[in-house]
């Protein structure tokens, strides 16, 4: 199993950071996700966390996006719906959620996600 490193980039598409890590089971998506094709940047994602589940009984999610579209809401809920199957199969998840304080629509977004997901996920807003 391979790390996961994808540099953020802003072109005609925004591309979120992704840093997924086999040793640490560490994985951060930062920045901002606008994508034409979502399933086909977040389905690896979502595969890399399946088959992290044979090999490690815990993993740290941390998202720290200051924007996402709508169709990227969906396959956060899709990542989010994985880690939750980890949980169940009785690994420990600690998901992470860093948020701009001003930004009441996106802690909005997460409590529905923490809703939708059943899963805790901490806050942390920033300035």
């Amino acid at each position: 199993m391979e790390d996961i490193h994808i540099k953020g980039s802003k072109d005609i598409y925004i591309i979120p950071t992704v840093d997924f890590s086999v040793s640490s089971g560490k994985c951060i998506i930062s920045g901002e996700s606008f994508l034409e094709e979502t399933a086909k940047f977040y389905t690896p994602l979502i595969e890399w966390i399946k088959n992290y589940k044979t090999i490690a009984d815990s993993i740290e999610f941390v998202i720290k996006l200051s924007y996402f579209n709508t169709s990227t809401s969906k396959w956060i809920l899709n990542l989010l719906n994985e880690l939750k199957r980890f949980e169940k199969l009785g690994g420990k998840v600690t998901i992470f959620w860093y948020y701009h304080q001003e930004d009441v629509d996106m802690r909005d977004d997460i409590i529905d996600y923490m809703s939708d997901s059943n899963l805790d996920i901490k806050m942390f807003p920033f300035d």
